[in-house]
């Protein structure tokens, strides 16, 4: 038993949506580091083709490709799927990165932006899952699972909307989701679990973590004192998708700082003081 056995990804197809930026770059990163194959997908190719290309160029062990891939409606998920077909036998790991948020204030929030943020973050996520399921089969064993790893967030976690009511409720249903993913397919063989992360710098996050002065105050609001960078995201897709996460499943975990377990005030302790 050694580090390279426990983390190694040698010989693995993973398929990362969303993955030119952000999140779902980290994690690729993180899954070529391991020496996984790596395809990106998002409904920009050419940033998918120009992250492949940058990655490409550190010389780790994996490899990436980048193309365009929007699963933000049935016919993109179908094309694809169809993308993925002309691409590879194999599909060792899912990680349903892609999403949309939507910011306004209550009594403002408009109707079309619960559709067009669930139909990205939650139909989507889960209809993609579903039509890769037989490549997903194909690939699992019992002593080393197929791999679904779902990105939700720490919103979905705690009474913390910040005017993003669709987006909240919808990282909220992709836990729910996940648990109930991983009961029903436990039995073929693949592991479903999912990441609530906290504040990452991202294009999502831009207008409050592009700056470093934002970004530290915002870093300051988190209990661990930073915003979450990209080796955190990189060592838990090394961790579930490798010997490690062979035995878990249905699990959120929070990559977010702590604030997931962030409380109310102490109310006695005023009154007694």
């Amino acid at each position: 038993m050694t580090p390279d056995s426990l983390f190694s990804l040698a010989g693995k197809t993973a398929l990362v949506t969303g993955g030119a930026t952000g999140i779902g770059r980290m994690a690729a990163h993180g899954l070529m580091a391991a020496g996984a194959r790596v395809m990106i997908a998002s409904r920009k190719g050419d940033a998918c083709t120009a992250t492949a290309a940058e990655l490409n160029e550190l010389g780790l062990p994996g490899c990436v490709e980048g193309f365009a891939g929007d699963v933000g409606s049935e016919n993109g998920i179908a094309a694809l799927v169809q993308e993925l077909e002309n691409r590879t036998d194999d599909l060792h790991i899912l990680m349903n990165n892609a999403g949309r948020t939507w910011g306004k204030d209550l009594g403002a929030f408009p109707y079309g932006a619960w559709d067009k943020v669930l139909s990205v973050n939650v139909t989507g996520l889960f209809h993609l899952t579903q039509e890769l399921l037989p490549k997903l089969r194909a690939a699992a064993t019992p002593e080393d699972p197929a791999r679904v790893v779902n990105v939700g967030s720490v919103m979905g976690e705690v009474a913390m909307g910040d005017g993003a009511f669709s987006y909240a409720a919808s990282k909220s249903a992709v836990h729910h989701l996940t648990r109930i993913l991983a009961k029903d397919l436990a039995k073929d063989s693949i592991t479903v679990n999912a990441l609530a992360p906290g504040p990452f710098v991202s294009n999502m996050t831009a207008f409050a973590t592009a700056d470093p002065d934002q970004r530290e105050r915002v870093g300051q609001a988190v209990p661990l004192g930073r915003v979450g960078g990209p080796d955190d995201i990189a060592a838990c897709l090394q961790f579930l998708c490798g010997r490690g996460g062979a035995y878990i499943t249905g699990a959120v975990i929070p990559v977010s700082g702590g604030i997931n377990v962030m409380t109310g005030p102490p109310i006695f302790e005023a009154a007694l003081n």
